[in-house]
């Protein structure tokens, strides 16, 4: 069997009850960056966490963005189909069932992509800061696809209007969003971490 083609890290579920989580770092982030979190958020569920492939200033990123806030969505494209390929090349090899993608910033925003183009990779998501990834129509169909969008009230990146845009795309495909807007910056907060693990909680 082929080993998964993303620089990773695994750790197995002890709890096999949780779906697993795919961990998606923030620029400048890497693959032992949100595996904390991930044991906080969902005890015993296993974990599976990739490094960023694309390289901006030496910080890895999951796809190239031309500035702040503006994305090479022809990168988006082909970075959230190679993301998609290696979720079903590691399910395959670790025995996995579909997991829910918990995401900060650049790793919110390719999730959303990967719900967007690849919706049967993913069995749910936890977008934390994200902003719509793709400016074209959302196709894919999410039925009943549970997301959680946390957003920042005063996040100097990602505007308000866009996290809300990107809240009506998924939920205009299906998907059963929940979004929220905490008084907060672009950073997490002890507020996500407690929200995002009673929502996966009740899942």
């Amino acid at each position: 069997m082929s080993a998964p083609s993303f620089h990773h890290r695994y750790e197995p579920g002890t709890d096999s009850g949780r779906a697993p989580l795919l961990l998606l770092h923030g620029t400048g982030g890497d693959e032992n960056d949100l595996l904390p979190l991930g044991r906080t958020l969902a005890p015993g569920a296993a974990l599976l966490s990739p490094r960023g492939p694309v390289l901006e200033n030496g910080m890895p990123r999951f796809f190239r963005r031309l500035a702040e806030g503006v994305f090479d969505e022809a990168d988006v494209r082909r970075r959230a189909d190679e993301l998609a390929a290696f979720v079903g090349q590691a399910r395959a090899a670790y025995g996995l069932g579909a997991p829910i993608a918990v995401g900060f910033s650049n790793g919110a925003n390719i999730a959303a992509a990967v719900l967007m183009r690849h919706p049967e990779a993913l069995a749910g998501a936890v977008l934390l800061r994200a902003m719509v990834p793709l400016a074209d129509t959302l196709a894919a169909r999410l039925p009943g696809t549970p997301v959680l969008i946390l957003s920042g009230a005063q996040d100097p990146i990602v505007p308000a209007a866009n996290a809300g845009r990107l809240a009506a795309d998924l939920a205009g495909a299906g998907a059963r969003v929940e979004h929220q807007t905490l008084p907060a910056g672009h950073g997490l907060t002890q507020m996500d971490v407690g929200l995002a693990k009673a929502w996966l909680d009740r899942l």
